[in-house]
């Protein structure tokens, strides 16, 4: 038992000690930060380089279209999930075998990423928010996750609400869903990850700058600095660093906690549901 908790805390140290690690060159004065030698703790504590990050527009753009993609996208995927998952969950479904394959198919074939962004022109989301929200709402590994919990499901819950008079929807949005919640809280989850970690499709879909993502002008500002092209708002974020106190090294670890606290803040508040969430509905057969 010892060697398992010894070997849990070197995983988490491992895991753990890299993030800590860019939180204190962050908090660092970039004039210290050059000598280097920063592991636990500033050796110089400055928010210099947060003020400079919070006061760039483009970062601010990048947060709001960041947030609002998570906030409508994750919920509305979870809703398309459940909906197709409660429908595949039916063995009685004309077709169900034939249905599940073809969407297992789309796991192992696709055509590309020419004739999907063909496919996004066609029905007009190049360039535009739905770009963010549309293409996002199937997940087939989710599907077959929920699909296989509401299979699950004891028959007797779904027959006494029929013998009740409900109907397919009152059944999904009374009785499933309420015993779902641990799953569905879970993809949720995964989805709002997915969505706020999100880069490559704000950079290859959209043009227009109040579209772009925080974690497409993130990778923006790290490949200028890196680069030393100082061609746009973050160009001149990073011009006006050389004059501040503050430098690329700590522009970037700034720019890098604000791009990933937030998701990471929001898992306390959901882990009790992946407690709790398993005794919710519980019947005895």
């Amino acid at each position: 038992m010892a060697f398992v908790y010894a070997f849990l805390i070197l995983v988490f140290l491992v895991t753990f000690y890299p993030f800590w690690n860019i939180l204190v060159l962050s908090l660092n004065s970039a004039d210290d930060a050059v000598r280097g030698g920063l592991y636990l703790w500033p050796r110089s504590f400055s928010l210099q380089s947060y003020q400079e990050i919070l006061k760039d527009q483009e970062i601010l753009g990048g947060i709001k279209v960041t947030l609002m993609r998570t906030v409508i996208g994750a919920p509305l995927t979870v809703l398309v999930i459940s909906l197709l998952a409660y429908a595949l969950s039916k063995k009685d479904l004309v077709g169900n075998k034939l249905i599940s394959l073809f969407f297992i198919f789309t796991m192992y074939f696709g055509g590309g990423l020419i004739p999907y962004y063909m496919i996004l022109k066609s029905v007009h989301l190049i360039d535009t928010f739905a770009v963010y929200i549309f293409p996002n709402l199937m997940n087939v590994f989710f599907v077959i996750i929920v699909r296989s919990f509401m299979q699950e499901l004891p028959a007797e819950v779904e027959e006494s609400a029929r013998i009740d008079g409900a109907n397919d929807f009152q059944i999904y949005a009374r009785v499933v869903l309420p015993i779902c919640v641990p799953v569905l809280v879970t993809i949720g989850l995964f989805s709002a990850i997915n969505q706020w970690n999100a880069w490559f499709d704000s950079y290859v879909f959209t043009y227009k700058s109040d579209l772009k993502t925080l974690q497409a002008v993130l990778v923006k500002i790290l490949n200028q600095y890196q680069t030393q092209e100082f061609t746009s708002s973050s160009g001149q974020l990073a011009d006006s660093a050389k004059r501040m106190a503050v430098s690329s090294e700590t522009i970037r670890m700034a720019a890098t906690m604000v791009a990933t606290l937030p998701i990471v803040l929001v898992y306390p508040f959901l882990q009790r549901y992946f407690v709790k969430g398993m005794t919710l509905g519980a019947v005895k057969s």
